[in-house]
């Protein structure tokens, strides 16, 4: 015969067992979400020459790097990066390059098309948007040019970008430089 008191030990040391055992299906804190370092810095003649020549040494996000479910607002920010780096690709490399004094105009542009479309999206969803994206006109971008992960767009060591489409969407206004 089992007695109470045994039974409730018994389900005691199962729930404790329970709670402390990492089961692998749930990720419980943030050290499991994606990391996906935002935002990017705004384009400077500082960092310009590793924007242009280390592009592909910085991380791109595709779906696959997000878990099936959940996460949106981190793959948001992917996107929003994976779209800028694109876009970089086109001021570095396209006809604004054969103007150098053209290429910096070119990816600030983009800087700000890209993070005004993020907040677009972000404006899409039932979730609380990125904090920015409530700001205005120069507000707006002296908030996303703040507490940057990598503000000298350093390459990742041993990192190669996988290939991407061209992501669609920008025109350079040189006539705006």
């Amino acid at each position: 015969m089992i007695s109470v008191g045994g039974l409730t030990g018994f389900w005691i040391i199962a729930l404790l067992t329970l709670h402390g055992a990492n089961v692998g299906e749930t990720k419980r804190n943030s050290l499991n979400e994606p990391d996906v370092p935002f935002p990017p810095a705004c384009p400077t003649a500082q960092n310009l020459a590793a924007i242009c020549y280390q592009g592909q040494g910085r991380p791109r996000y595709p779906a696959s790097f997000f878990p099936r479910y959940g996460a949106s607002h981190f793959r948001r920010r992917g996107n929003a990066i994976n779209r800028l780096e694109s876009w970089f690709g086109l001021c570095c490399s396209g006809q604004e390059a054969q103007q150098s004094h053209l290429i910096l105009c070119c990816a600030q542009q983009a800087w700000k098309q890209a993070l005004s479309q993020f907040c677009v999206e972000e404006y899409s969803t039932m979730t609380l948007p990125y904090e920015c994206c409530a700001d205005r006109g120069d507000a707006r971008w002296t908030c996303f040019n703040s507490e940057l992960p990598n503000p000298d767009y350093n390459p990742t060591p041993g990192y190669t970008a996988p290939t991407l489409p061209q992501e669609p969407g920008f025109t350079f206004n040189p006539n705006a430089c």
